[in-house]
């Protein structure tokens, strides 16, 4: 029996038992490909890669965004929910160094100008170890640290540098 491609209307034979069962619809794998392309063409939130998204994928998107692949997806969840957006988060007592870290703040000492990353501190200005506003953290080594919190004189230096 002949039948007619549903994609491309080229003529092709099928045995009946085969449209009885609803098969015989495509005259190829490329045809039958093409009828199941439902979706579209969309681009990756993160790398801006064009990506193929099914019909359902799109529709099941909760963000609206799109992702090439796992790697672009979970750099998106990461910066999303940070601090306190995050799950785990408690009270936030532990995140200044991170903060610091995803700020770009140069990693050098404000007092004496170290760049050793090694032995650099985050040091809370107003010593309230809850507040961890950006403008609360600064970077000093173990030495200037100890120095600004147990010699007056110093601290003094260091406010001094900071305003």
């Amino acid at each position: 029996m002949f039948v007619n491609c549903k994609i491309c209307s080229k003529e092709f034979k099928v045995k009946p038992y085969a449209i009885k069962h609803g098969f015989g619809k495509y005259c190829s794998i490329p045809c039958q490909r093409k009828a199941q392309m439902n979706g579209k063409f969309v681009t990756c939130f993160i790398c801006d890669k064009n990506v193929y998204k099914s019909a359902k994928q799109i529709r099941c998107s909760k963000s609206g965004k799109y992702f090439c692949n796992k790697t672009c997806q979970t750099k998106w969840r990461n910066n999303l929910y940070i601090g306190e957006k995050h799950a785990n988060f408690v009270d936030g007592k532990f995140t200044h160094r991170t903060i610091m870290f995803r700020s770009g703040k140069i990693q050098v000492c404000g007092r004496c100008k170290t760049e050793d990353k090694r032995i650099l501190a985050v040091h809370h200005i107003d010593e309230n170890h809850l507040n961890n506003d950006l403008n609360n953290l600064a970077w000093l080594c173990h030495n200037c640290h100890f120095l600004v919190h147990h010699d007056k004189l110093e601290k003094q230096k260091f406010m001094a540098t900071m305003v």
